[in-house]
């Protein structure tokens, strides 16, 4: 979407982009150099300007013009130098609005990935370069792309990571030109005083690689390679002590120590030296250690002290509330303390009035039956008073004899009492278990008849004749009955076994209805069906198998469980069988019936 109150001078550029030729647009973009200076810095209408240049795709077309070959770009590296000037002050303050995500994941990554390849490019044409003029031009142009890298990383601190990952900065720190050498290394020492922390979140090879470089650098010949990387480590070394651990233990730094003190007295950069080769010595990584430890028991302590705070506040409120509810309650405490013992005390003095007055109606009582009672009964009066007194102790004594011993038999009164359960249950679970018994035990016969029995039976019968005497028949009416009543017997034994046949008939086809159900419904798709489940609709032998397998397992199944498994079941109850166990091997049964396909 197109903002309104666009910039005239950025609608005239677009439409003349859109108009000209390729090989005119990088020349045209140059004109927003102009436009950009021309306008405050910091000001609201910059912003609206850079806001516009985006919507109107301008930034896209600087940086597909980096993307190009300079040598068919009008204006050589001249022109590309000021394009990337352009491209990062519009890139840095931008406020890109809806299209955020595609600016901020996919526009800036690819503009500090095009100013690296433009630094490697500028790498290989000043190496290639004879004539000492053109590369001092060349090196110009270099530190215009490497300035304009960095004015881009300032404005975008998430884009150092990426930088620092890039295979392109490798390259352009391992140049051999002490010009090219020592930009990139100051470029990277101002990107380290921006944000240090994205050094150790990229990946540890690729740091490896620059710290390698770096102490490559510090052993060159050339004293501005040597004081810029010198003080390149010195600075990733107080940024992150974890890199002055790696110097110290790792083996590729063994000897760097020793060849730093033998170049110390030769170089002009004494401080710098001097100052590393006291961090690289054991008494400084010692006390590195210290550092890194008092750091860390500091800062546990800090979390701790503030989660102690933080818990301390959360219940500061209560705290409150529950002194000032035990300071407002302490009054009324007092008072029912003060309260409690003058009842106490009441009641104290009306048990001692009590007393006293039972005692002195008990000794008026005694010195009344004294004066009633003749003098020759009073013994026997004293004799019947201790008696009963001795009986109410003896009571009292008795009924806390028995209330103890009933304490101290209750744990086996418990213990009796659940055993009494127990063999209940044990008892109920056997005579279930004696009842199935009966009930599945095949039919034995009839047991045989004894002399005796014969007789008590004859005498049963002969009793049963004489109290039910029949009506009198003739032989010949007999013996039509007789006759009739075998006919009707026969007739009935006959439609019997006929009916029978038919129900077990009727039964037989309902479960092959039932089974060849069950079977389509568990089928598999046609698409999905194989030579296998074919075989299984191919004869019917195969569902009673598996229905005669299931039932034959829930009966051992039953059978073979403990008793304690069985205490809550019923005869009728359902067991569920593992389906797995319910795997039969078909294939060893004899197949009958088998349909044709």
């Amino acid at each position: 979407m197109k903002p309104t109150g666009t910039d005239p001078r950025i609608l005239a550029l677009a439409a003349e982009v859109a108009k000209s030729p390729e090989q005119n647009v990088p020349v045209i973009l140059l004109k927003l150099k102009e436009i950009i200076n021309n306008t405050p810095l910091g000001s609201s209408e910059l912003k609206k300007i850079k806001q516009d240049i985006y919507c109107y795709d301008l930034i896209q077309y600087c940086l597909l013009v980096l993307s190009q070959d300079c040598s068919r770009i009008q204006g050589g590296w001249t022109t590309i130098s000021q394009l990337t000037q352009i491209l990062s002050h519009c890139c840095v303050g931008l406020e890109p609005g809806e299209d955020a995500e595609e600016f901020y994941n996919e526009l800036l990554p690819s503009a500090a990935e095009n100013f690296l390849v433009l630094g490697r490019r500028l790498q290989t044409c000043f190496i290639n370069a004879a004539k000492a003029e053109e590369k001092d031009e060349l090196l110009h142009f270099f530190q215009i792309v490497t300035d304009s890298l960095f004015w881009l990383l300032g404005g975008h601190v998430q884009l150092i990571q990426n930088v620092l990952q890039s295979d392109h900065l490798l390259h352009l720190l391992q140049a051999d030109s002490v010009q090219i050498g020592s930009t990139v290394m100051t470029m990277l020492q101002n990107i380290l005083q921006i944000n240090s922390g994205d050094l150790l979140r990229i990946e540890g090879k690729t740091l490896h690689s620059i710290l390698n470089e770096v102490v490559f650098k510090l052993l060159s010949t050339s004293p501005v390679i040597r004081s810029t990387a010198a003080k390149l480590l010195l600075l990733m070394i107080e940024s992150h002590q974890e890199i002055l651990i790696l110097l110290r233990l790792s083996a590729c730094y063994k000897g760097l120590r020793s060849l730093l003190s033998k170049q110390e007295t030769k170089t002009e950069f004494s401080q710098e030296l001097k100052q590393l080769i006291g961090l690289l010595s054991p008494q400084v990584y010692e006390e590195v250690e210290e550092q890194k430890l008092h750091k860390a028991a500091c800062l546990i302590q800090a979390y701790w002290k503030g989660f102690q705070t933080r818990k301390r506040l959360k219940k500061l409120p209560s705290a409150v509330i529950a002194l000032q509810r035990s300071f407002r309650s302490k009054p009324t405490k007092i008072l029912l303390k003060i309260n409690r013992q003058k009842e106490e005390e009441d009641l104290r003095l009306q048990l001692q009035l009590q007393r006293q007055r039972a005692m002195r109606l008990s000794r008026e009582l005694r010195l009344s039956m004294l004066e009633i009672v003749h003098p020759g009964q009073v013994e026997k009066h004293n004799r019947e008073i201790e008696e009963k007194s001795a009986l109410i102790i003896q009571k009292y004594w008795r009924g806390y004899r028995e209330r103890k011993n009933f304490h101290q038999q209750r744990p086996s009164l418990m213990e009796n009492k659940a055993a009494v359960t127990l063999q209940r249950a044990a008892l109920k679970f056997l005579a279930k278990c004696r009842k199935k018994k009966k009930l599945f035990a095949p039919w034995q016969g009839l047991q045989e008849l004894t002399d005796a029995r014969r007789v008590e039976l004859k005498h049963q019968v002969d009793d049963y004749l004489k109290r039910h005497p029949g009506s009198q028949m003739s032989d010949v009416a007999s013996r039509e009955l007789h006759a009739h009543a075998q006919e009707r017997l026969q007739h009935y034994f006959m439609g019997r076994a006929l009916e029978e046949r038919a129900q077990q008939h009727r039964e037989a086809l309902m479960a092959q209805i039932n089974t060849n159900i069950e079977q389509l419904m568990k089928a598999p798709s046609l698409k999905e069906a194989e030579g296998k489940d074919l075989e299984l609709f191919l004869s019917r032998s195969r569902p009673v198998a598996a229905k005669a397998k299931e039932a034959h397992l829930t009966t051992l199944k039953h059978m073979q469980a403990p008793w304690w498994k069985k205490l809550g079941e019923e005869p009728g109850d359902e067991i569920n069988v593992p389906k797995d166990e319910l795997n039969v091997e078909l294939g060893t049964l004899f197949i009958g019936g088998t349909k044709p396909p």
